[in-house]
């Protein structure tokens, strides 16, 4: 491998324990004659990132960190995009995207600490969150270096990485391959690549890990009360509970149900299509119950605008822009939209099923009296006589101006 001595002197690696960041640590190390410090974030994976951090050790970091992030995850990450009621191409609920920017940040801030002057990463030339993580950095530190070795290397897939580790004593983990790969946070699963690259093909039986399968879910419906202050989630059944402890337990009775599963073939920022698999109890249950309570509680206008801009917002998120001016721009205003938004929603989980059965709220702009069919005080029904001419004026005018024409100009206008 062509050797780059001299070129930094100490890198932050964004390590996980696995197979390619044990050897992308060695890796670094021989390549670039640089001292590696090791970071692992705890985003809620369910895995000990303390064994992370003492193979990190073991395999040659001069230091190693492992800190857990996920109270600031779901606080300053999770519920942001939820108050956006964000969606990417009609059912992707954001999960991996946002967790990105969150390591990127953590891993600059290391580097200012150790005085690094170059950060590194796992991720491959093809996906996303290669350029999640680089755009993160830049935007917060604008002379960091970058170290992407699978852009740089010549080791071509598992096999290789295999051989090198071999080759140089690291520990390579006898664990079963899986057909597909994963990542996990306290958000959601997502699953891709291998057998899950035909679009065809169904996701293997017994793949999902947080989801009960459906058809094997709970004969006996649940129902769960959800309340929200400003937008965000406060409360489960009336019992008011920490961000994170609140998206565990969200995510434990959504997935008994079988509640969140996704499957879509999604167009990455890079270019190309591409079939993943997303698994999001907690936060499918969320986001129901908030737009429940939004319903309520945003003015007809107000939310239209909302949920014009809800694709450039979850653009934004998907493609890596979280530190982008645009990106904090919509923040701010989704915020401020969400403030009425206080209230609960009531929902029934059956059989990976999720329906609303109530809303309320303080700040409701329904108004019984109003919409009611009964005799009332505040609507005069004759008023919409003159509505509903005004809103027909254009079309009364097209239609005698076809008239007018005669029957080929409407045969005409009816073929384009």
């Amino acid at each position: 491998m062509h050797t780059r001595q001299g070129d930094v002197h100490k890198v932050v690696l964004a390590y996980s324990g696995g197979l390619d960041t044990s050897v992308i640590l060695h890796w670094i190390g021989q390549t670039y004659g640089a001292e590696v410090v090791a970071f692992t974030a705890d985003v809620g994976q369910g895995e000990e990132v303390e064994e992370a951090r003492v193979k990190a050790l073991a395999t040659g970091a001069s230091a190693a960190y492992a800190v857990d992030l996920r109270e600031e995850f779901v606080r300053d990450f999770v519920f942001p995009v939820l108050r956006a009621s964000a969606v990417y191409e009609g059912s992707y609920l954001l999960g991996t995207s946002f967790a990105r920017p969150l390591i990127a940040r953590k891993m600059v801030e290391i580097a200012e600490a150790e005085g690094a002057d170059a950060i590194a990463h796992g991720a491959t030339g093809k996906g996303n969150d290669q350029v999640r993580f680089e755009l993160s950095a830049y935007a917060l530190k604008p002379d960091i270096r970058v170290i992407a070795p699978w852009r740089e290397w010549d080791l071509k897939g598992r096999e290789d990485c295999i051989a090198y580790a071999r080759e140089h004593g690291i520990d390579v983990p006898v664990t079963r391959e899986k057909p597909y790969s994963t990542d996990a946070n306290a958000y959601h699963i997502s699953y891709e690549g291998g057998v899950l690259e035909d679009p065809w093909v169904e996701p293997p039986k017994g793949m999902w890990q947080r989801t009960a399968d459906p058809e094997d879910a709970p004969d006996n419906p649940e129902v769960v009360t959800v309340a929200f202050e400003h937008g965000t989630p406060v409360a489960l059944d009336g019992e008011r509970l920490a961000p994170a402890a609140l998206l565990d337990r969200a995510n434990a009775l959504a997935g008994r149900h079988g509640v969140g599963r996704v499957d879509l073939v999604e167009n990455r920022f890079v270019g190309m299509k591409s079939r993943g698999c997303y698994e999001t109890p907690g936060g499918t249950l969320l986001h129901a119950a908030h737009r429940a309570v939004e319903s309520i509680t945003l003015d007809r206008q107000v939310l239209q605008l909302r949920d014009e801009l809800v694709p450039r917002y979850a653009a934004a998120v998907y493609n890596g822009f979280w530190y982008a001016p645009e990106r904090e721009a919509l923040q701010n205003l989704m915020d401020d939209i969400q403030t009425p938004v206080t209230g609960e929603a009531r929902l029934k989980l059956y059989k990976g099923s999720l329906s609303v059965l109530g809303r309320r709220s303080k700040n409701s702009l329904y108004r019984q009296d109003v919409a009611t069919f009964e005799e009332d005080d505040v609507y005069q029904q004759g008023d919409a006589d003159g509505f509903i001419k005004l809103n027909a004026l254009r079309l009364r005018i097209r239609r005698q101006l076809q008239e007018h024409a005669g029957p080929e100009r409407v045969a005409e206008e009816r073929l384009r």
